[in-house]
């Protein structure tokens, strides 16, 4: 008697069916997997807005002017945040703007501050139903 036979005798065989439904089970979840990672990845690398390049001027003690690139789906209504700060690094000046880009994509944004600002910052666009800026 072999020790195959002896451990079928003592605990049984397995069923013919495990295998192949294990198999079965495994081979769903990673199609399932893949599709939702799938999904993921478009959702996320095709928003509705998005923005990017800042360069800023400040114009004077109370003005900074904010020149940055909206890129906008069709028919999206996004609000774009810009923030001035001072030397010490506290805020000095924010502004919140539905923005109107040029053909280029190019919106220009003054920002009016508290005192003479010296770093602009582009905290993003968002969209509806957009969570984060960006």
């Amino acid at each position: 008697m072999s020790t195959q036979d002896t451990l079928a005798d003592r605990y049984g065989a397995p069923a013919p069916w495990r295998r192949p439904a294990l198999r079965s089970a495994i081979a769903v979840l990673v199609v399932v997997s893949v599709g939702w990672l799938g999904w993921t990845i478009w959702e996320q690398s095709s928003p509705p807005v998005a923005s990017g390049e800042l360069t800023f001027t400040i114009v004077d003690d109370n003005t900074a002017s904010a020149r940055f690139i909206v890129d906008l789906q069709d028919d999206v209504e996004a609000t774009c945040t810009v923030r001035a700060y001072a030397e010490d690094h506290t805020l000095v000046g924010t502004v919140s703007f539905v923005p109107r880009p040029t053909d280029s994509g190019r919106v220009t944004q003054e920002i009016s501050t508290d005192r003479r600002a010296t770093a602009v910052e582009l905290l993003g666009c968002t969209a509806p139903g957009q969570s984060r800026p960006r």
